[in-house]
């Protein structure tokens, strides 16, 4: 029944609250009003879509259609802390004379971010001894010092050498064969402008930095994105006409330009840009226009939600490119659902 259907597909937002949120694609959902809606393979590679709407060398924007929200939920949570990265995990400090203390420093280091190849490492075991299998090493040693003839009133980085300190000052230290397997990407920062510390003659910094391989459940440092997210597509429809004075003052209700007039009357263009403020709901644009005007065109304007159309915007902390995220995050789903399998088949 085309009720059910509406209440199954969209959720409805009110001036107040959001209405049918709850998802309803159970197979006995509707059992009681003798409605089943049994899982079926061949419906559901019909109505399957995945489109890219933005690709950029750090960010990702995409449609995901036709899937369950427990789905897309999995899928963000991969993301963000089941795809493996590298990340400095252990500080050997043998001197810090600058004012960060040295669970500080250890701190900030372990969050820059570092361009290694995950898959040229091994999992390191708790206990075991770093290898060049599993471990990358970095050495920052700087001191600062003033430099002779400057003007005392000069700013501080043309009076003072490492007055800064930099994530791009890390060294790469290769052991073993690290530098054949390393030597065509040596790892370094994924930006070379991130602050670590700012210094005066004469603090002084002389550390090591070992790095290794772990994932997002681990430490948020790991986690090889800085943003993923998703939100349902907008459903905004128009279920009266809006026109002449009616119609601008709608337009003008909406901050990002959902509606426009066409032949004087109203439609909606962007409707993807929809934040569900809400404002085209509420009567304020049409107490604009009289009481009267205003009964006519109340519920004028219906907003919702479409329950099974995702938008994701996954933005990459410069380690991995967002598409091969994509495929790492598809992969590890798979392996996931393949486990699975295997033991419903043991049952």
């Amino acid at each position: 029944p085309a009720h059910l259907e509406e209440q199954r597909r969209f959720v409805h937002v009110g001036e107040e609250f959001p209405s049918d949120a709850t998802t309803l694609s159970g197979a006995d959902t509707f059992q009681t009003l003798g409605v089943t809606q049994h899982w079926d393979l061949k419906e559901f590679q019909e109505h399957f879509k995945f489109e890219i709407l933005r690709l950029t060398p750090d960010e990702i924007q995409f449609d995901l259609i036709g899937i369950d929200p427990a789905i897309a939920n999995a899928f963000r949570r991969i993301l963000i802390a089941e795809i493996p990265t590298v990340a400095i995990e252990t500080v050997y400090v043998e001197n810090n004379t600058s004012v960060v203390q040295d669970e500080v420093l250890a701190n900030r280091l372990g969050l820059i971010p570092i361009l290694v190849n995950p898959a040229l490492l091994q999992d390191r075991k708790p206990g075991d001894a770093p290898t060049d299998q599993d471990t990358i090493v970095f050495k920052l040693n700087v001191k600062c010092t003033r430099r002779p003839g400057i003007p005392e009133d000069s700013a501080n980085e043309e009076k003072f050498v490492n007055s800064s300190v930099y994530s791009g000052q890390l060294q790469w230290i290769p052991f073993g064969d690290q530098q054949a397997r390393f030597g065509e990407c040596p790892p370094r920062p994924v930006h070379h402008d991130i602050l670590i510390a700012k210094m005066r003659p004469p603090q002084a910094m002389e550390l090591q930095c070992f790095a290794i391989r772990g994932i997002g459940k681990d430490h948020a440092k790991f986690s090889p994105v800085a943003t993923a997210s998703y939100r349902l597509m907008p459903r905004v429809r128009l279920a009266k006409p809006v026109e002449g004075p009616a119609a601008e003052s709608l337009k003008e209700a909406c901050p990002l330009g959902v509606f426009d007039i066409e032949d004087g009357h109203a439609f909606v263009k962007n409707e993807r840009n929809c934040s569900m403020c809400r404002e085209c709901i509420r009567s304020v644009w049409r107490d604009r226009l009289g009481a009267e005007e205003s009964a006519k065109l109340k519920d004028a304007v219906s907003l919702g939600r479409i329950k099974d159309h995702f938008i994701f915007t996954v933005e990459s902390s410069g380690i991995l490119s967002p598409e091969t995220l994509f495929k790492q995050a598809l992969e590890i789903l798979m392996a996931k659902l393949e486990r699975i399998e295997g033991d419903l088949l043991q049952l």
